[in-house]
């Protein structure tokens, strides 16, 4: 059924979410955010995945799940996959089908150019790549009609490395749920509760990473970075991982003698009770991401963030004013940094706290995100827009020049400025010279004809 037929019978339009799976992550949480608010609003939802713990929270919020083998990457299942989907959108009768990851993106991309139904995408994250086969895979992410982008960094990187149309690339940034991280909010008996847990000492300054023990998360970098940091404080490594990479990390803290201040401490189910035990938040990744939840997570919670400066991060963290970013890959730089952090009086902190919170609330909360996603299916389905008193195009503004980019082109202005310069300079020397030598000239005929006129003397 079409769009019209349906607007004309005031069905409401179906929109198809297609993921992995529905485990824990800033993919699925997204995912289950947006199905809430499209209920909410004019549309019903529908997400599709592998299932997960994460089921019953769509359920939940009056979504509906179908669960498909959408978390496999093998060539065969994803063909397969085509047809499943189509059959889901037919009796589903979706509007709008929204992928949010490439292998299901690809059966999506097919199974809406059979049934003439409007495909768009999430641009999570970089999808590296180290050839052709790979960047072909990950081109699925653009095929869009609409393709949101969730940072400023993930804009610049596709319509680098992919030629995406800026025209058809909606900018929107991921939003935080500020009822959880909100630091007045969490009791101060939650976050006893987990300092007891993890054995941290009272009066000891506590630094904190949060993420997957993998080495492009940077907790090897922390630790370089800690042990040349000539402060007592603790620091917890929040998260789980491979078993070997964990050992790698506690051997390196032996190494460097910190090993009595580093606290691996696995997984964490009340992080805004975490983020308000540090006092300082760190995001080490030595890969750039696209957008980094644990330096806007930190800010929410009012607390100084230190991020490397690249990806995400550098429109995340506004340096010396809401946290510190350092050079990526840099322990001594990242040390220099915490010493900035660890080093605040009490009145520097509540400084921090306030205008942290402040940022998070004006550019990163739930609500911008959801209103913007809503606006692209609208967009797509050609319905009005909700608009509110701020901008509510998703629409990225046309892009600035970079640095490098205007000081070539000041460069470039000043050198053509002189060149102009020099040659009216050299024209204007001709032309005097010019002058001169036809008033010379002048002079000469009139002082002949002068001559030729006066009687010869006798």
């Amino acid at each position: 059924m079409t769009t019209d037929v349906k607007k004309q019978q005031g069905e409401k339009p179906v929109i198809l979410q297609v993921l992995p799976a529905l485990h824990t992550g800033g993919v699925e949480r997204g995912s289950v955010d947006v199905a809430a608010a499209t209920e909410a609003a004019e549309f019903k939802s529908v997400v599709t995945s592998a299932g997960g713990p994460m089921v019953h929270q769509v359920e939940r919020v009056g979504a509906k799940h179908v669960t498909l083998p959408l978390d496999s990457k093998n060539p065969f299942t994803i063909f397969k996959n085509i047809k499943r989907l189509e059959k889901v959108i037919k009796r589903e009768n979706v509007s709008v089908v929204h992928a949010r990851s490439r292998a299901p993106a690809w059966s999506a991309y097919f199974a809406c150019r059979r049934l003439g139904v409007p495909f768009m995408t999430t641009f999570h994250g970089t999808y590296n790549f180290d050839g052709p086969i790979k960047k072909f895979y990950n081109s699925v992410m653009q095929k869009g009609e609409k393709v949101i982008a969730i940072s400023e960094f993930i804009v610049d990187h596709m319509m680098e490395n992919y030629k995406t149309p800026w025209s058809k690339i909606r900018l929107v940034r991921r939003g935080m749920d500020l009822d959880v991280f909100n630091p007045e909010k969490v009791p101060a008996s939650r976050v006893v509760k987990l300092a007891t847990e993890w054995r941290l000492p009272d009066g000891v300054p506590v630094v904190m990473l949060s993420g997957r023990l993998t080495r492009w998360k940077g907790q090897i970098l922390l630790l370089k970075a800690l042990g040349k940091l000539d402060m007592n404080v603790r620091c917890l490594l929040v998260g789980s991982g491979r078993p070997e990479y964990q050992s790698e990390v506690e051997a390196l803290a032996k190494e460097l003698s910190i090993d009595d201040r580093v606290h691996v401490v696995g997984e964490c189910r009340d992080m805004a009770a975490a983020y308000k035990l540090a006092d300082v938040v760190v995001s080490a990744s030595t890969d750039p991401e696209a957008f980094g939840r644990v330096a806007v997570e930190g800010q929410a919670m009012g607390r100084p963030v230190v991020a490397p400066h690249h990806g995400g991060a550098v429109e995340q963290i506004e340096h010396g004013v809401t946290g510190w970013l350092f050079k990526p890959g840099d322990p001594d730089d990242l040390a220099r940094m915490l010493k900035k952090a660890l080093s605040l009086d009490e009145a520097q902190r509540k400084e921090f706290h306030d205008r942290a919170i402040k940022s998070v609330h004006e550019n990163f909360t739930n609500e911008k995100m959801l209103r913007r996603t809503l606006n692209v299916y609208r967009e797509i389905l050609d319905l009005p827009l909700e608009k509110k008193s701020e901008t509510t195009s998703a629409e990225p503004k046309p892009k600035k020049a970079s640095a490098k980019k205007v000081t070539a082109k000041k460069s470039a202005t000043k050198k053509a400025a002189s060149k102009k310069a020099v040659a009216k300079k050299t024209a204007t020397k001709k032309t005097k010279a010019k002058s001169a030598k036809a008033k010379t000239k002048a002079a000469k005929v009139k002082s002949s004809k002068a001559k030729a006129a006066q009687p010869k003397a006798k």
